[in-house]
């Protein structure tokens, strides 16, 4: 049963049990740091900006924000990307150069091993 506190997001403390989960039932520590990542406060959480995505990924990379994605700058190749909270800008811009925004659930699934992902943030 998830732990949950009067002032906690219950959708974040769900998701970090279950990273936690996945990441022990496939040996996948990239799991388990989004999960401490997670955990961090609101304000203590990474806000990462497209243009720092640009600059390091390649094209055809999955990208994990363990925060919220921004739409400020440019991205000029196609990524898919996963991140707790993303803003509408950075979303229009991510299909816009032909990729794809996904929930963790979705990639945690995808990929259980959490291989080839590359985490800014």
């Amino acid at each position: 049963m998830p732990r949950t506190y009067e002032f906690e997001d219950p959708r974040r403390v769900d998701l970090m049990d279950r990273l936690r989960e996945a990441a022990r039932v496939n040996d996948a520590g990239i799991w388990k740091a989004l999960a401490e990542e997670l955990s961090r406060s609101r304000k203590d959480r990474h806000a990462v900006n497209l243009w720092k995505v640009n600059k390091y990924t390649k094209k055809g990379d999955t990208v994990l924000v363990p925060g919220k994605l921004l739409g400020d700058g440019v991205l000029d190749h196609r990524v898919d990307v996963a991140a707790f909270k993303v803003s509408e800008s950075a979303k229009d811009k991510v299909e816009a150069a032909g990729g794809k925004v996904i929930s963790i659930h979705e990639l945690v699934e995808k990929n259980p091993k959490g291989s080839n992902i590359v985490m800014i943030g």
